[in-house]
């Protein structure tokens, strides 16, 4: 077998170290999925947020709780808390809405859309400065032909876990 003693080879050895080094720098809060979270928060809580829209299930704001709550416990350092949290997270389910899209002739749709949205209000309990709110929406679409009852679970984790997303970047990330 021939010994590779290439300085081109080392070159990409060392790049390749580099990078995995940058790519996890603790003591600042950063890490390799761009997560940006002050070294003096450690703990959150998700208040329970309020159905505003009498269509969505009675356990879709449980479900978005859990869901937010084990996102960022698996994908952050921080610990839940919730007698004296340094962030918190509150809000209400804002929209539930099932509506016929594309209408075709003869006036029916090629498929329907479940719409959901929630107001999110995020505050920092050690910085003002940093609280935001923000409505979050996403939707996800099904065949005419199927029952909402039939597909909701499915369309609800769907859409719940585009929305986590958004909400997860904006609180921890600098994109």
């Amino acid at each position: 077998m021939k010994s590779i003693n290439s300085p081109i080879l080392y070159c990409v050895l060392f790049s390749i170290g580099c990078l995995l080094n940058a790519c996890v720098i603790g003591g600042n809060g950063y890490s390799f999925k761009g997560i940006s979270i002050p070294p003096e928060v450690n703990t959150f809580y998700i208040e329970d947020f309020d159905n505003q829209t009498p269509t969505a299930p009675p356990t879709l704001s449980t479900a978005f709780q859990q869901e937010l709550s084990d996102k960022i416990r698996n994908e952050s350092r921080l610990k839940f808390d919730d007698f004296n949290p340094d962030i918190e997270f509150k809000g209400a389910i804002s929209e539930f809405r099932v509506s016929a899209e594309s209408p075709q002739q003869g006036q029916t749709s090629a498929f329907n859309r479940l719409n959901i949205s929630f107001q999110i209000e995020y505050v920092s309990n050690l910085n003002e400065e940093d609280n935001w709110k923000q409505r979050f929406g996403h939707f996800a679409d099904f065949e005419t032909s199927q029952n909402l009852i039939d597909v909701q679970d499915e369309l609800i984790d769907e859409i719940l876990e585009e929305i986590i997303e958004r909400i997860f970047n904006k609180a921890f990330t600098n994109w």
